[in-house]
């Protein structure tokens, strides 16, 4: 394996780990600003009001996005062994 194949590997584990987070993230930064809106137009100073909501947020995500996620990484393991078996 040459620095260029490496090179691609690791841009390829990279971007996997960026589409695998990125549902989760947008869920946990979605769900946290309407609750900071909420807390704004209510007045209500609570500190930990946020992160119940939040929690179960990204839980729900997870387990809907689960299949997505195992389906990305199958695929880049699938890659991964291909290469591996053409050396």
């Amino acid at each position: 394996m040459n620095g260029a194949e490496v090179l691609d590997l690791g841009r390829s584990a990279i971007w996997l780990t960026i589409q695998l987070i990125l549902p989760v993230l947008i869920v946990g930064l979605v769900v946290g600003v309407i609750v900071g809106l909420f807390q704004a137009l209510t007045q209500i100073q609570e500190a930990t009001l946020v992160f119940a909501p939040k929690i179960i947020a990204v839980f729900l995500s997870l387990l809907l996005f689960l299949p997505f996620m195992g389906a990305l990484m199958s695929g880049f393991m699938k890659q991964v062994a291909a290469r591996i078996a053409g050396m």
